[in-house]
C-alpha cells in the first residue's frame, strides 16, 4: 500500500493506473486492481478519532463503535475496486451534507463538551471534500470507461435496538431511480437472501423496511451521474455482539466468502443489461 497525496490519487485515476493507496491525512483508503465497471465502498467503517478531539468528547470509545460499521470493508475487501474510510463518523460523517457532516449531537446525546471550534470543523470538512472530489473522478471514470457502474455501499445496523424483527439484509431504494433499475434491486435482494451464515441466523433481505437509503453518498453519486446505480445494503450486526463490542469473524469470512461471487454475477448482469 501507498501513501498518496489527493492529486497523486486522482491522476492515477485519471490515467487508469491501479494502486492500494492511503490518503496522505490517512482518512481513506482506496484500491483498484483493475478497472470494471463496478465498485464496493464502505464510507462508515473508519474507526480512527483524532487525538485533537479526545478530551472535549462526550462520547466513549464504544459509544462511537456502536454508531459505525465496523468490518464492512473486510466483507467486499477482495473485489476490484474498494474505497473506505478510515476515520469515524464521529469526526465527520461521509454519508452525511457538508453542512451536516460534523455532528453537534449524536443519536439523541451532545457529542462536545464545548462547542466545536471553526479550525477543528474545517479539519474535518476538508476531508470530507477530499473524498469527494475522488469518489467523483472515480465515477466519472467508470462511467466514461464502461458508460455505466454499479456501486455497492456497504452499512450497517444495530438490530438488537428495534422493537420487532428486522431483516438481516435491507435495501434502501428511496432515492434512486425504481423505474428503470427495479429488476436490478430485485435481483440483488434474492442474492442477499441467498448468504447462509453460521449459527441459524435467518436468511433474510428486505427493501426499505429498517432504513430507506437517504444517505448522502448514495445521493451525491446519483445526483451526479444518470448512468450509475448505488444500492445502499445493510447487514443487521449479526457478526458482532453490539452490546460486548466482540466481533464474531467467522461471520465476517462467511459474508466476504459468498459476496466474492454474488457481487460480480449481480454487477455483471447489470453491465450486460445497461451498457450502451
Amino acid at each position: 500500500m501507498q501513501r498518496l497525496s489527493i492529486q497523486q490519487i486522482l491522476s492515477k485515476i485519471e490515467a487508469e493506473e491501479t494502486f492500494n493507496a492511503v490518503a496522505e491525512d490517512y482518512s481513506f483508503t482506496l484500491k483498484i486492481d483493475r478497472y470494471v465497471p463496478y465498485a464496493c465502498a464502505a464510507v462508515h467503517d473508519g474507526h480512527q478519532f483524532r487525538k485533537d478531539l479526545w478530551d472535549n468528547c462526550l462520547h466513549t470509545e464504544y459509544d462511537r463503535w456502536y454508531e459505525e460499521d465496523p468490518e464492512t470493508k473486510n466483507m467486499v475487501l477482495s473485489h476490484p475496486i474498494v474505497i473506505a474510510s478510515c476515520d469515524s463518523r464521529f469526526e465527520y460523517d461521509l454519508n452525511r451534507p457538508p453542512k451536516d457532516a460534523v455532528f453537534e449531537t449524536a443519536w439523541g446525546k451532545q457529542l462536545w463538551k464545548q462547542p466545536l471550534p471553526e479550525v477543528e470543523k474545517q479539519k474535518s470538512l476538508e476531508k470530507h471534500a477530499n473524498f469527494y472530489n475522488v469518489v467523483h473522478a472515480l465515477i466519472s471514470k467508470l462511467e466514461q470507461k464502461f458508460s455505466v457502474s454499479i456501486i455497492y455501499d456497504m452499512h450497517s445496523y444495530n438490530w438488537q435496538r428495534w422493537d420487532r424483527e428486522v431483516p438481516t439484509w435491507n435495501l434502501g431504494t428511496s432515492n434512486i431511480n425504481n423505474t428503470r433499475f427495479g429488476a436490478e434491486v430485485e435481483s440483488w435482494r434474492k442474492a442477499l437472501a441467498s448468504i447462509a451464515l453460521p449459527h441459524h441466523i435467518k436468511q433474510t433481505a428486505k427493501i426499505n423496511d429498517t432504513f430507506q437509503g437517504n444517505g448522502y453518498f448514495l445521493k451525491y453519486i446519483t445526483n451526479n451521474f444518470k448512468n450509475t446505480l448505488v444500492l445502499a445494503t445493510e447487514i443487521a450486526k449479526v457478526y458482532c455482539d453490539e452490546y460486548q463490542q466482540i466481533n464474531y469473524p467467522e461471520v465476517v469470512a462467511a459474508v466476504e466468502t459468498q459476496l466474492q461471487n454474488l457481487i460480480p454475477l449481480h454487477a455483471n448482469q447489470f453491465y450486460n443489461t445497461f451498457k450502451k
